[in-house]
């Protein structure tokens, strides 16, 4: 008997367990959710001074670091911006979690009652947007004076560089949606590759190779992975002819060993996926106008900025997933 009512109690507590866990996960906003909330405190917040895509740009840049940095919290709110407890409360408070704004006041803290509750909290998301244009505002007059307040704030160029790239890239689209991506091969053509993450390369002195070849015929168009900016065009002594191009992930797309380019492209153009930028060649590894010192192929790597250095990661699983997800898409149109 008591067994049996172990056993009653057991499914009864999964169940309520199960069910628990479904009315959770319902009651997650969609990707779709979260970015339309996101714009929401960007336009709140925008003023002519400040458009909504400079906030934007920012809050872009401060949630890419906490990704990948771990000595970095992960904000919990729809904005990922965060100040520091001393820029918000002031280096000598003694109250580390203060919210009284006359209090932070008087020890030079930055922390700004945004939604009139009487507290200057840094968990409140109305309270850190508040606090965040205000500090633009009493500096920023044109986009000179945005980056140089950046510049100021973040006290490196390739922070400034990133922000900007984000702000005129949302400026561009109009919206914060774009996570759309595209394999770099047209799948009607013949190509094929594999993880070469890590091999070692010999020309120009020892090194590992940073990116994934993917092999097809000379002249196979090569497309852009990704929304971003043409960074980079031109010859390289390794990579031959190639394109750089930044996203607004703070990642840095390269393509290399290319034996041309689309005629139109130029560096500062704004691309989205599966935009073609050049075609399948073998350039590189001498100077320029070198080819065919190796077979033909796309030469792809990733590079992520994360607020000190950029460093090359594996781009082989986003690959086979963009890959996947084109082959899904041509064979069910309707759903993509």
């Amino acid at each position: 008997m008591i067994s049996w009512l172990r056993r009653g109690f057991s499914i009864c507590l999964l169940s309520f367990l199960i069910s628990t866990s479904v009315s959770a996960a319902e009651n997650e906003p969609t990707r779709e959710q979260i970015l339309e909330m996101r714009m929401d405190y960007y336009i709140k917040y925008s003023s002519e001074m400040l458009p909504w895509y400079y906030l934007a740009a920012i809050d872009q840049y401060e949630r890419n670091l906490q990704e990948v940095r771990s000595d970095l919290t992960k904000r919990d709110g729809v904005v990922a911006f965060q100040f520091s407890e001393d820029d918000w409360v002031g280096l000598l408070n003694p109250i580390r979690d203060d919210r009284n704004s006359t209090s932070i006041v008087f020890f030079d803290g930055r922390g700004l009652d945004g939604n009139n509750d009487g507290f200057a909290d840094l968990k409140q998301d109305d309270d850190v947007m508040f606090t965040l244009t205000n500090y633009l505002t009493e500096r920023v007059v044109t986009e000179g004076d945005f980056e140089k307040t950046l510049k100021e704030y973040y006290k490196r160029d390739e922070a400034v560089k990133q922000i900007m790239t984000n702000a005129k890239i949302y400026k561009h689209y109009n919206t914060v949606d774009l996570d759309g991506r595209a394999f770099p091969l047209a799948l009607q053509h013949n190509y094929s590759y594999r993880s070469t993450w890590g091999d070692s390369r010999g020309w120009g002195g020892r090194r590992m190779h940073e990116g994934t070849d993917l092999f097809a015929s000379y002249g196979v168009p090569v497309k852009s992975t990704t929304y971003g900016i043409v960074e980079t065009k031109g010859w390289n002594d390794y990579g031959g002819w190639r394109v750089g191009i930044r996203d607004v992930n703070n990642t840095y797309h390269y393509y290399a060993h290319l034996s041309g380019y689309t005629k139109e492209l130029k560096e500062g153009d704004i691309l989205e996926p599966g935009t073609v930028i050049g075609y399948v060649g073998s350039s590189g590894y001498g100077r320029e106008g070198t080819s065919g010192k190796f077979p033909p192929h796309l030469h792809y790597g990733m590079y992520k900025f994360n607020g000190r250095t950029e460093w090359a990661y594996d781009p082989f699983p986003l690959l086979k997933r963009w890959e996947q997800q084109e082959k899904q898409a041509k064979k069910n149109p309707a759903a993509s």
